[in-house]
């Protein structure tokens, strides 16, 4: 086909903006160890799959790469704060983070704390002064979105759950869900949300919306758990096993790992159908990154 998608070439250009953004959005400043330790977890790689799912979605309801870059990279520094924070010893406890020493092991758990809670202060402020081209009252909406997103109806609620049941042999399916859908999929929810919002979506386009990007939110975390059972550390860029190791309730553990692929594969199907309606040449970003999520190898 003439105008066929290219994903690698999609996912090239966004990440070089993407980290062109994120490099300027936050600049080594007084005092300086603070913003070092912010830039090391934020510049240090990533699929940036948040940003781009955020930039798709504002593309697909007419909206443009700039309406979306603001919020893309506020997206970015709250995934890298809870990266950050999920890596501490008092939670999961771990050393190595996208194929490199997690920050509280190069900066100490003090700075490395202060530096996530920076972060995720900086995105709401970077969101709301940084967007351009679109209406406050878009932003403000959000600016919501976003908080929703990260607080006790989101990514702490589910991290609080993960750090209540790992060790508890009698976790179900239910809470496994419960735990997912709030600690990984809310923010990739608000991800896509926030872009058709600030693009300008109407309430019909963003509904659907969210209900793909809860599919792959929950397709991203059944695929991690997969990955953790059958991947070394070296090609997944963090510590293999780590779910094993520390007894954590897992889909393999529960399904068996290939109800958990089929599984995976429900939820890739089910998220698809949430596009039939759109464009398809417009939509071929989310469909190309829904499958990048439900058959990516780290």
């Amino acid at each position: 086909m003439e105008n066929e998608f290219n994903f690698k070439v999609y996912v090239a250009e966004k990440a070089i903006s993407v980290n062109k953004a994120l490099d300027e959005a936050i600049i080594v400043k007084d005092p300086p160890m603070i913003h070092e330790a912010m830039r090391y977890s934020l510049l240090a790689g990533g699929k940036r799959v948040r940003p781009m799912l955020c930039i798709a979605a504002c593309d697909l309801v007419g909206g443009n790469q700039g309406n979306a870059m603001a919020a893309a990279c506020a997206i970015e520094m709250i995934h890298t704060m809870s990266l950050i924070h999920d890596d501490l010893p008092c939670m999961d406890d771990d050393d190595l983070r996208r194929g490199k020493p997690t920050n509280h092991k190069v900066y100490g758990e003090d700075v490395a704390v202060l530096a996530g809670d920076a972060l995720l202060a900086f995105a709401f402020e970077y969101l709301a002064t940084a967007t351009i081209e679109v209406s406050p009252s878009r932003i403000l909406v959000a600016v919501a979105e976003l908080a929703k997103s990260v607080g006790t109806e989101g990514l702490v609620a589910g991290q609080v759950a993960d750090l209540a049941c790992t060790g508890n042999p009698n976790v179900g399916l239910e809470m496994l869900e419960f735990i997912h859908i709030h600690k990984t999929a809310a923010l990739l929810e608000a991800s896509v949300v926030i872009g058709a919002i600030l693009g300008g979506g109407a309430d019909e386009e963003v509904d659907k919306l969210r209900r793909f990007a809860r599919c792959i939110g929950l397709l991203f975390q059944v695929v991690d758990d997969i990955l953790d059972v059958t991947k070394s550390s070296e090609e997944l860029g963090k510590t293999a096993g780590k779910d094993l190791a520390v007894d954590k309730t897992t889909y393999p553990k529960l399904l068996g790992l290939e109800k958990a692929k089929e599984f995976a594969a429900e939820l890739n199907g089910e998220a698809k159908q949430q596009l039939a309606a759109f464009d398809s040449h417009k939509a071929a970003p989310l469909i190309a990154l829904a499958d990048y999520i439900a058959y990516r190898q780290n």
